[in-house]
């Protein structure tokens, strides 16, 4: 067996701590996560925090807390520690400085002595000269010493052309024009993205590296560094992006893409967040569609990633989130409920009624606000019209109420359940021969609305009594 097989499965999520999560982060760490797992190996977080212009007070708390909402927990990272400590990397700084030395002392890496002012003219010069810019075009002959107050640039000798594999887009090639001289260390002492991740990468132990596919035109210049540094890559997996609705361009901010916690608020479960993320670029093949998470670790396997974007449907994931809500036990399902409901709604016999009605939790406040579920604690206000059945009359519709109040009244009141009310007015329904003029009356009686539940439903749960004095208020 090679080493290559024997070695633990490390992966990361490494996200800057500069907003909100969205979901194409949250689904990088996912699929990092699940790899991880799956091969029983070490999940790490760590938070590439150098931008400190771009850094957002409270996105590391926040990052935190929406992986622990989605149920994706690590193994190493910022709040619990591990073995490769520390996890930001704003307090690794002297760990890229001594790779920095040994770059300098291979005379690959150099101090930048040039202005944004010189630079600019640069660009202009190669923009004259109709080629493209290469900031190695320009290195300076006799750089100064670096100490540390100018930017440290990784000096690009071998010009060559790159070969590696992607383990999802394949074999992947790039030219020598990819190659350039790029900033290793800023002047501020923080490490760029290009420099720090490998430094990580490789004291960590990482052997998967998951990131989007943004980065493709950016891995000659890591191939390049790994090379100076002598370091052995890392597998690299390029994930497909996340399209918007109409599939055609990268979901982002503009087309409403979210924060992930704002599906949290919404009443979306995690499971089924989990579960719909999983699948936008990733299919285990066949026909189920409806995993938990420990069915994903499982069935998660690299070379089932998509190479193609895949498209983010919420109306797939209300799907999704409406079968997970049906899988979830009595007790959290009216936990879940009552969060949103009202004291005066609180009523369990409402649960079964309301969790056929909603795809996602916070569709409970939008039908209190609506005012569709206030006939289950007040008596409805209609006109008598509205109780009149297309093309029947209002004689017809009282005589028929009447028949209706008798039979109802004669159940007893033990046995005044759905099933046996519907027993009843379905049969008065089939000899009348008109289902509509019998439950018609009968659900604007109860409910007051065009649209509602089962009026054998709604029957039950306000109980005989109540159930009696409505259609008495209709007739």
């Amino acid at each position: 067996m090679s080493e290559e097989n024997t070695k633990k499965v490390v992966t990361r999520f490494a996200p800057s701590p500069t907003g909100f999560m969205h979901v194409g982060g949250v689904r990088t760490a996912l699929y990092a996560y699940l790899w991880a797992k799956k091969n029983n190996g070490t999940f790490i977080l760590r938070i590439e925090d150098t931008d400190k212009e771009r850094e957002v007070s409270g996105s590391i708390e926040h990052i935190i807390k929406s992986l622990k909402w989605l149920g994706i927990d690590w193994n190493e990272g910022p709040d619990i520690g591990g073995k490769n400590a520390p996890y930001l990397q704003s307090e690794r700084l002297e760990s890229y400085k001594v790779y920095a030395q040994k770059l300098i002392e291979k005379g690959l890496a150099y101090a930048d002595p040039y202005t944004e002012e010189q630079v600019e003219e640069f660009r202009k010069k190669a923009e004259a000269e109709k080629k493209a810019f290469l900031y190695r075009d320009y290195r300076p002959e006799n750089p100064p010493a670096w100490d540390g107050t100018k930017p440290l640039r990784f000096k690009a000798t071998d010009i060559k052309s790159y070969k590696w594999n992607d383990l999802v887009r394949g074999e992947l090639s790039a030219g020598p024009e990819a190659l350039d001289d790029f900033i290793l260390i800023k002047a501020d002492g923080f490490p760029t993205y290009n420099f720090a991740h490998i430094i990580d990468d490789f004291e960590m132990g990482v052997t998967h590296v998951m990131r989007g596919d943004e980065f493709i035109a950016s891995t000659p210049k890591f191939l390049s560094l790994y090379d100076a540094l002598e370091i052995k890559r890392p597998n690299l997996v390029t994930l497909p992006p996340i399209m918007g609705q109409d599939g055609k361009k990268k979901l982002g901010k503009r087309d409403g893409a979210k924060d992930v916690l704002d599906y949290q608020s919404e009443g979306y479960l995690p499971e089924a967040m989990v579960n719909f993320l999983a699948f936008i670029g990733w299919n285990p093949g066949g026909e189920k569609e409806i995993y938990s998470k420990e069915e994903l670790i499982d069935s998660f396997d690299i070379s089932h990633i998509h190479s193609s974007g895949g498209k983010f449907n919420e109306e797939k994931l209300d799907w999704i989130n409406k079968e997970h809500i049906k899988k979830l036990s009595p007790e959290i399902l009216k936990e879940k409920m009552f969060e949103y409901l009202p004291n005066e709604l609180k009523n369990e016999k409402l649960i079964p009624l309301i969790s056929e009605r909603i795809l996602k939790f916070s569709d409970i406040k939008n039908m209190v606000t609506a005012g569709e579920l206030d006939f289950f604690y007040k008596a409805p206000e209609y006109s008598k019209e509205k109780l009149v059945f297309k093309n029947s009359t209002i004689e017809k519709t009282i005589e028929d109420l009447k028949e209706i109040l008798n039979l109802l009244e004669k159940i007893d009141d033990a046995d005044f359940n759905s099933d046996n009310i519907k027993n009843v007015l379905i049969k008065l329904a089939t000899e009348k021969g008109s289902k509509g003029e019998i439950l018609h009356p009968v659900r604007f009686a109860l409910s007051g609305l065009d649209k509602s539940p089962d009026p054998f439903i709604i029957a039950e749960i306000l109980g005989k009594n109540e159930t009696l004095s409505r259609i008495k208020k209709a007739i």
